[in-house]
């Protein structure tokens, strides 16, 4: 008979958070698939687990993942772990466990630890209805196009996003959205420093620009209001879209890019507008 892939949750940051549960399962499968063996091995010494460790990750998927399944095709059990949350989430986890299940596999999860669910729970925006975005795009230009899809989406927002964008993602989420629309940033979830800064996208911005952003971060965004869905199909002259930015802090030249992205205009149309406004 074929073995069973275990989709095992990890601590995000406090290992208070490991279940008994997921200890004894990684304590009995055959092999435990990590994102990083190396990060994974601290946890496993911490639980004093001893199971042996294989590398499974985006860049090694095409050639670990079938020997991964000739082994769970042999009878092997296996459990499958991510650097910190739930596997599937935002890794190439959710590639394994759909090839698995295609050929017949069983897959089970073992629930605990995950990121975005956590920040929303606390972010004090609504949680009956919400959509999770992950990773935005690194391009610029995609990055702005995916915002601009999801201005008029009413459910709740999250996002992951590293420290060093994170500024620069504040900026491109207030051209989108607004700098009105009510927002939770999330950092070092569940460790000692754990921290929200709640507020609309303006505020959290402002407090990033004081405040250096350190650790991995969830930001929650509210899902677009009533007037918000009747002005996403309604904007003002190029011009004006250019001063509502500008009014929010965004540098000129950004403004002309972001308008131009928005109305599906060249960026030279609208400085030419701009300036026969002035």
């Amino acid at each position: 008979m074929a073995g069973t892939l275990y989709l095992c949750a990890t601590p995000i940051g406090n290992l208070e958070d490991m279940t008994y549960r997921a200890v004894r399962v990684l304590s009995e499968v055959s092999l435990i698939a990590a994102e990083d063996t190396r990060h994974s091995r601290k946890l496993l010494t911490h639980f004093d687990i001893h199971t042996p460790l294989i590398s499974y990750h985006e860049h090694n998927k095409a050639e670990q993942g079938p020997r991964l399944l000739e082994r769970l095709a042999a009878g092997e059990d296996i459990a499958l772990v991510s650097d910190a949350g739930m596997p599937g989430i935002s890794d190439p986890g959710a590639d394994l466990a759909a090839e698995a299940i295609e050929q017949g596999i069983v897959v089970t999860a073992l629930p605990g630890a995950n990121a975005a669910l956590t920040a929303l729970v606390c972010s004090g925006l609504d949680t009956t209805s919400f959509l999770f975005v992950g990773f935005l795009p690194k391009t610029t230009k995609k990055r702005r196009e995916q915002l601009e899809e999801l201005t008029a989406i009413p459910q709740t927002l999250l996002f992951y996003e590293s420290p060093h964008r994170l500024r620069q993602t504040l900026r491109e989420m207030i051209a989108a959205f607004g700098a009105e629309r009510k927002a939770a940033a999330g950092r070092e979830l569940t460790k000692k420093f754990e921290e929200f800064i709640r507020g609309s996208l303006g505020e959290v911005a402002e407090h990033f620009t004081r405040c250096e952003p350190r650790g991995e971060f969830v930001l929650v965004l509210a899902g677009a209001p009533e007037a918000a869905l009747k002005e996403a199909v309604s904007y003002g002259t190029p011009a004006q879209e250019v001063a509502k930015l500008v009014a929010l802090g965004v540098d000129s030249k950004q403004a002309l890019k972001d308008v131009a992205l928005k109305l599906g205009l060249s960026k030279r149309d609208v400085y030419q507008a701009v300036l026969a406004e002035k």
